[in-house]
């Protein structure tokens, strides 16, 4: 069955029209990765075609949270000065940053995941579900899927975005991408947080931003 969320999610993610986008998750029974290959086949889908142009101008926009206990700067990059210069992309700048600011990613995207890290995880979580109890048999299943989850908190661009729930930062790229016409692509950030590994009181200062954007 196609729904009207099926529908939506394929519309942000690649920017073809609502009727384009329905037709595509009928003709593949639902299958979201082959749907948007189809659209891009039928040259449909605008973020698609613009994703492998080279994106070498943009800002590096900071963003510093009330009382200047968080900071963060993050380079996006867009294909020319002139759309570097435009309102509309220095609100997306900004918006990147304070999601960076929220929601503390540690990289841009999953292959970014330093390997060993990954595999500590790995092995953190599968030691967690045989606490559980859960058959062996099932727990590499329960792994992977905790994994995705861990994606989804640590890599910026599959994290939900904090000014509207129902969107990905995939989405919102791609929402853009196809608005602005140029592809668009976030390079690189840093994220600073006072007294960060030093001891002291824990302050939940993503909680706070959290709260101050989304108002």
């Amino acid at each position: 069955m196609i729904t009207a969320e099926m529908v939506k999610e394929l519309r942000q993610t690649t920017g073809a029209g609502m009727m384009d986008c329905k037709k595509a998750l009928v003709e593949t029974k639902g299958n979201m990765d082959q749907a948007v290959d189809y659209l891009r086949e039928k040259g449909l889908a605008a973020a698609a075609k613009k994703a492998g142009r080279i994106a070498s101008e943009g800002v590096v926009e900071a963003y510093i949270h009330a009382g200047g206990r968080v900071g963060v700067m993050v380079e996006l990059n867009c294909e020319t000065d002139f759309v570097a210069k435009t309102d509309n992309f220095k609100t997306l700048a900004r918006n990147i940053a304070m999601q960076i600011a929220a929601a503390s990613p540690s990289c841009v995207r999953r292959e970014e995941v330093d390997p060993a890290v990954l595999e500590h995880e790995r092995e953190i979580l599968r030691a967690q579900a045989l606490n559980e109890g859960k058959p062996a048999n099932i727990v590499e299943k329960m792994i992977t899927g905790r994994v995705e989850k861990y994606y989804k908190e640590v890599c910026l661009m599959e994290q939900t975005f904090i000014k509207n729930p129902d969107q990905t930062i995939t989405q919102l790229i791609n929402e853009n991408i196809s608005k602005i016409g140029e592809n668009i692509s976030i390079r690189r950030f840093t994220r600073y947080q006072l007294g960060e590994g030093m001891e002291k009181k824990a302050n939940d200062f993503a909680a706070e931003v959290m709260a101050a954007v989304t108002k």
